[in-house]
């Protein structure tokens, strides 16, 4: 029997990676996998004959479907219930260990990312994540090489101002879930409470299904109240598990066996400062199964 065609076996070849091209655009991994149909799609009607890398030109494909896909994102996002949080991905190892890219995907990152506009986002995405020359970049976003010079240059100095301050090590992002975890299973809320930065937010995500909060909570002193009411009130067997969700530590949190919540947490000079659950079943299905990522 004859083997794959070669479109297919480049697809095949590239999917991960044109995978996490399209989740680090989109923060949804629905979306992302509508992304690599979309790709398809179109990759199989191109003539390889006339494509001088594979790679570039499937990312490139990627790059326009996803872009448009997140400008319809955006006003959908506008009608969601609730603070919007990506969606998160339980990932193997080798995601960890590969520190840019972890960083890149993490709940914190991708936060960041969804203040800049969509076009800001892509520029750069592909240049500081997947290292994309800027003319290749000007085709995926239909810019000149110059105007994507620009754009970059704009997206790198926003997100500078806005992404964690300094490298976090994963024992240090454990270290502050675990004081959740013991916070959870004992109600003793001294040791979390003890991490948090005076200027901590609390972002939690129920997209109107699962009970959460409408809008996020800042500083320490009103997290610590709202952790201090919520946490005495769990009901139901509830089980905590430590996993890998894009790439850094998070915790699982289990009610009666079922998926209930994710926790995840943003750290700067050894403080919390961001605390990010997301409830909403519809964002929980890919925490069964690992996610693989990859540049």
């Amino acid at each position: 029997m004859a083997g794959p065609d070669p479109a297919t076996e480049a697809f095949v070849a590239h999917r991960n990676l044109l995978f996490t091209v399209a989740y680090e655009l989109l923060g949804s991994a629905a979306d992302a996998e509508d992304v690599l149909q979309e790709t398809w799609l179109r990759w199989v009607g191109v003539d390889l004959d006339t494509v001088r890398d594979q790679r570039a030109y499937l990312v490139r494909i990627a790059s326009r479907q996803a872009l448009g896909r997140l400008r319809t994102l955006g006003r959908r996002k506008e009608s969601y219930v609730g603070p919007w949080l990506p969606e998160p991905l339980l990932t193997a190892p080798d995601v960890a260990e590969d520190v840019e890219l972890a960083d890149n995907v993490s709940m914190a990152m991708l936060l960041v990312l969804e203040t800049l506009k969509p076009t800001e986002r892509a520029v750069f995405v592909l240049r500081e994540v997947f290292a994309l020359e800027y003319d290749e970049i000007a085709e995926a976003v239909d810019k000149t090489p110059a105007a994507v010079r620009q754009i970059a240059h704009r997206a790198r100095a926003h997100v500078a101002e806005r992404r964690p301050r300094g490298s976090v090590s994963p024992a240090e992002s454990r270290g502050a879930l675990e004081a959740f975890r013991w916070a959870v299973e004992t109600g003793d809320l001294q040791r979390l409470l003890d991490m948090l930065a005076p200027d901590v937010v609390l972002v939690g995500d129920g997209g109107g299904v699962k009970q959460a909060l409408l809008r996020p909570i800042v500083g320490a002193d009103r997290v610590a109240r709202l952790l201090a009411a919520g946490l005495p009130n769990v009901v139901g067997e509830f089980t905590v598990e430590p996993i890998q969700v894009n790439g850094s530590p998070a915790l699982l949190l289990r009610q009666d066996g079922e998926i209930e919540q994710i926790v995840a947490v943003r750290l700067d000079d050894g403080l919390i400062t961001g605390l990010y659950v997301v409830r909403n079943p519809e964002k929980l299905s890919h925490l069964e199964e690992e996610t693989t990522l990859n540049r």
